[in-house]
């Protein structure tokens, strides 16, 4: 291993670099939302920030219109928000200057032209299960319209509802709200959809100043102003728009998500990490009877869970998975209660969870375990992959269930993360990369976790080839930022995630001797990349 000695020192700086930041971050790393942004413009103008937000929105707006990433229907919520954001300011702040209103009016009109497209015509456009999304498109919708029957400049057809959407569980929402009555926690992340004062409502209790671990619900409560008494809730909306200068992310604050799946991430891959006290610290603290939360004000989920139990595993405060238990409907796993639409990714990460816990106590969990894995056996798609609601991308939710399966599903498994190497074999892209829209990094992290860490197919030459052909890309992008690609309001990065994501792949690559031996000699393929060392 002598040759190697210099990638491993390096990868061993890097993991304590990003250690040492998950640990003294309190916020967590996630990248700006267009959506969220957009809210706090409309929502908070007396926020710090204010022109900076806006100029991210005018700036980001892609040449045809659009706002945010993906194809045109993940395209959609950011663009309603960013719209009507542009179209409030036209309407309200009269302080701007004229190159910015000039900038605003102009990003207004081209947003609506390219909404008008895909709502009023025949073709339609394709809504992503994204979170909340069936009563945030028809909230922006509806103001949206009431904006442009205000504005004399806006002498064009009113925005209609895409197929599939409706404003009746919006409806029943506010009117619950006009009755007293409170919302299930779970909508407190969207509670800026309620379109009315929050900040009387004595169910909204934030935690360290945030609404539902959201700076739209949280401007939303505190209203137009910034009340005297409530100087945690504006002290919160100002930490989160510093970290981008203005803009602020979907979500936050989100330690305890960053730090379970970073440690998750690297140690699954067997890199070798220790774990700063803190941090175990942190993560045994964040349990209740049901778990952990992805963030304060928001209750426990199964799949945030699940990660921060396996990433306790190992450590001197390791939990028993039966908290778990009370997410469990019939073969499978809910994220949280009176859940939509399920999720492949959170049932692999539960059994993980319990599979991982059985090694100690081998019978305790296995009916779970078969139960479970047959679960996600019946869910793979018939081409090889699976498909989730927390993110964009197949090899995301592929390599979740494929590795989870290998370990802990049994032989009655095996086909099945058969037929998932093969879909990545077959899918990788000609310069070693592998990506839904285009390579990503992050996706050819995931694809080389399928090829390299499931062990039930033998190392062929094709599995050789194909991960040396990733490794040698994602060498190559090591300075290339991460589209967002998890699944929110609208996508997200957790950047150190995925950092944690990437160097978990190469780590897996450098461990076995011939995908190493091929990176270093010819970067994969012939094409170039440089080597491990």
């Amino acid at each position: 291993m002598g040759h190697y000695d210099p990638w491993i020192t390096r990868q061993e700086t890097i993991v304590a670099s990003l250690l040492s930041a998950v640990s003294s971050d309190s916020l967590g790393h996630i990248s700006p939302s267009v959506y969220e942004t957009a809210r706090l413009v409309t929502l908070a103008p007396w926020l710090t920030g204010h022109t900076e937000r806006l100029w991210f929105l005018v700036k980001s707006q892609h040449r045809n219109g659009a706002w945010g990433d993906g194809d045109d229907g993940y395209r959609l919520v950011p663009t309603l928000s960013a719209t009507e954001a542009l179209l409030t300011v036209s309407r309200r702040d009269r302080d701007v200057d004229e190159i910015t209103r000039a900038a605003v009016l102009e990003a207004a009109e081209r947003g609506l032209r390219v909404l008008l497209g895909w709502l009023n015509t025949e073709r339609g456009i394709s809504v992503p299960d994204t979170v909340a999304v069936e009563i945030l498109v028809p909230a922006l919708v509806t103001d949206i319209n009431t904006h442009m029957d205000e504005l004399e400049w806006c002498a064009r057809p009113r925005l209609a509802l895409p197929n599939g959407t409706d404003g009746e569980l919006l409806a029943r929402l506010r009117d619950t709200v006009r009755q007293g009555r409170a919302l299930p926690a779970k909508l407190a992340h969207s509670l800026e959809i309620i379109g009315q004062p929050l900040a009387n409502l004595p169910w909204i209790q934030p935690a360290e100043g945030a609404v539902g671990c959201s700076p739209a619900a949280t401007a939303a409560w505190l209203g137009e102003t910034t009340p005297g008494d409530r100087r945690s809730s504006v002290g919160y909306l100002a930490a989160m728009q510093d970290r981008h200068g203005g803009p602020v992310p979907v979500c936050g604050p989100v330690p305890v998500f960053e730090r379970s799946w970073v440690i998750a991430a690297l140690t699954s891959a067997g890199v070798w990490v220790a774990i700063p006290d803190r941090v175990v610290d942190s993560l045994d603290a964040a349990f209740g009877e049901l778990g952990v939360a992805v963030g304060p004000g928001l209750p426990p989920d199964a799949d945030d869970t699940a990660i921060a139990l396996y990433a306790l595993t190992g450590t001197a405060r390791a939990r028993s998975p039966d908290c778990l238990l009370a997410y469990r409907i019939g073969e499978h796993f809910s994220s949280f209660p009176s859940e939509r639409t399920w999720s492949t990714s959170t049932n692999a990460h539960v059994l993980q969870a319990f599979g991982t816990h059985d090694n100690a106590r081998p019978t305790r969990y296995l009916d779970t375990i078969r139960r479970l894995a047959g679960w996600l056996c019946e869910h793979q798609d018939e081409h090889g992959w699976w498909t989730d609601k927390w993110h964009a991308s197949p090899y995301y939710a592929t390599a979740g269930c494929a590795v989870a399966l290998a370990r802990h599903g049994g032989s009655a498994a095996d086909g099945t993360v058969h037929k998932a190497v093969a879909w990545v074999l077959d899918s990788q892209r000609a310069d070693g990369s592998w990506g839904r829209w285009q390579g990503t990094a992050e996706e050819t992290a995931y694809a080389m976790r399928v090829l390299l860490h499931t062990g039930k197919h033998p190392v062929g030459d094709a599995v050789v080839r194909a991960a040396a052909r990733g490794c040698a890309f994602l060498l190559r992008s090591e300075a290339s930022a991460h589209p967002p690609l998890w699944h929110d309001k609208d996508l997200y990065t957790p950047t150190r995630v995925v950092q944690a994501e990437v160097i978990a792949a190469l780590w897996l690559a450098h461990a076995n001797p011939r995908v190493a031996a091929l990176v270093e000699r010819d970067g994969g393929d012939g094409g170039g990349g440089g080597g491990l060392t």
